[in-house]
């Protein structure tokens, strides 16, 4: 069976798109949690990641480490899932915001950190990392619009949905106005099963960071 090695569920957004999308789509997988931010953290990850950082996958004697390649990597083993759009062009497009995620919006994540369970309604947004949310909702409003929604490529959440699934809870802890199409999927996101079982994990999850939750206090 799969194993995915993550970090704490409500300050780790990159360990929470591989785990947003195993269970959107139903993959079996067993589940290993690293706490962050702890003396023996590095030497914890370092037993199972050359990269040092988490997620890793671990598929027999294979190991995958970065949350995109993960995905992608599920895309191929899952085919059946459909985790991409089956339309080429829409596969691309999906393709292209979701490496934009993964390599952009340094102020948005700077400026509001990944915290599920607290909340700082209109703290972070300076001019940088506001220009950051105008630009994710010009993409979700432009997928959905073209896909019919309610997911960015269509009817079933798939990967671009979770690479932008932290955003989603970044935008409800910070307190993120947003307009139309782009208010209706972060909706429909948390709304999604998956979204909404990790978010009750988070809560939950008995491992406080002074360093983001009393970030704004």
């Amino acid at each position: 069976m799969l194993k995915l090695i993550a970090g704490d569920k409500n300050y780790s957004s990159w360990s929470m798109r591989p785990w947003l999308l195993l269970t959107a789509a139903g993959i079996a997988f067993e589940e290993e949690t690293i706490l962050l931010a702890e003396p023996d953290t590095k030497e914890k990850i370092a037993r199972v990641s050359l990269s040092g950082t988490v997620p890793v996958l671990i598929d027999g004697e294979l190991t995958v480490h970065d949350s995109l390649a993960i995905c992608e990597y599920l895309a191929e083993k899952f085919p059946d899932k459909a985790l991409w759009p089956k339309d080429a062009a829409a596969r691309a497009r999906a393709r292209s915001v979701s490496a934009e995620m993964h390599s952009s919006f340094s102020s948005l994540r700077g400026r509001m950190p990944m915290n599920i369970r607290n909340r700082f309604p209109g703290k972070g947004m300076t001019p940088e990392a506001a220009a950051d949310v105008a630009r994710v909702a010009a993409i979700w409003s432009e997928c959905v619009q073209r896909s019919g929604g309610p997911y960015l490529f269509g009817a079933s959440f798939g990967i671009a949905d979770a690479m932008y699934g932290p955003v989603v809870f970044r935008f409800q802890t910070y307190g993120v106005a947003l307009e139309g199409v782009a208010t209706r999927y972060q909706q429909s996101m948390l709304a999604a099963p998956a979204m909404a079982k990790l978010a009750q994990l988070a809560v939950a999850e008995n491992h406080p960071q002074a360093r983001y939750d009393t970030l704004y206090a």
